[in-house]
């Protein structure tokens, strides 16, 4: 008999991966949506790199500074749950073992079924909370290091989105042949990074790049006929 060895495959996007996606997908959108305003406005070419600069300076900041609150946010609102849960199965032990009771009825085992499970459960406190913590709420314990590293990582993938639709103003130096190449390159570079996106979360890839391309593009023309209605 022959024995087929099975393998399961499942994605699971880490924190990197979610803040890369964070960090490039505004930093490819925000700093061409701005460079295409401003060439609708101006020829200076100066004036957009400095103007592209810039707003990537305090797009990288205010993210990275918005992913560590919010990382900070979440180890705070876990330690607090995680007290909060302590308390309980000191005060109120038994509501709390019923609480574990119906979490095991829910995957389909009867309260007689869970009683001798519940009951061990109790007999381990850290285990109990664990357990209620995961279970109860779904919170999973979080990285200490997780608020310092995803605001650098948020804040890099945005410089690194960001230079790409400025770099053709710097090296052209020519504010209409800027856009045209900075349009053509920050497409390209939004269908791939859309494409890596959807391949790793799990979407439809060719769709999660068409999308991506599709909202950059809007976000630019309408910078741009903006811009030049006003100038």
């Amino acid at each position: 008999m022959v024995h087929v060895t099975h393998i399961e495959k499942h994605f699971t996007a880490s924190n990197f991966v979610r803040d890369v996606v964070i960090g490039m997908s505004d930093g490819l959108t925000v700093p061409f949506a701005l460079a295409a305003g401003l060439s609708g406005a101006v020829m200076n070419t100066r004036l957009i790199v400095v103007g592209g600069l810039a707003e990537i300076a305090a797009g990288s900041i205010a993210m990275g500074l918005g992913g560590y609150l919010a990382a900070r946010g979440d180890a705070e609102h876990y330690e607090q749950e995680r007290i909060r849960e302590y308390r309980e199965v000191e005060e109120i032990p038994e509501q709390e073992k019923a609480e574990v009771s119906y979490v095991f009825q829910e995957y389909g085992l009867t309260a007689e079924q869970s009683r001798p499970i519940v009951e061990a459960l109790s007999q381990r406190r850290d285990a109990w909370v664990d357990f209620m913590m995961r279970f109860e709420l779904g919170l999973e314990p979080p990285d200490p290091k997780r608020a310092v590293t995803s605001a650098a990582t948020i804040a890099g993938a945005y410089v690194a989105g960001g230079l790409i639709p400025l770099s053709p103003y710097i090296v052209l130096n020519n504010a209409f042949r800027g856009l045209i190449v900075s349009a053509a390159v920050t497409l390209a570079a939004l269908g791939v990074f859309g494409f890596i996106k959807g391949r790793y979360t799990g979407a439809r890839a060719l769709r999660s790049a068409f999308q991506t391309m599709v909202i950059g593009g809007i976000a630019a023309t309408a910078a741009f006929l903006l811009a030049k209605w006003i100038a």
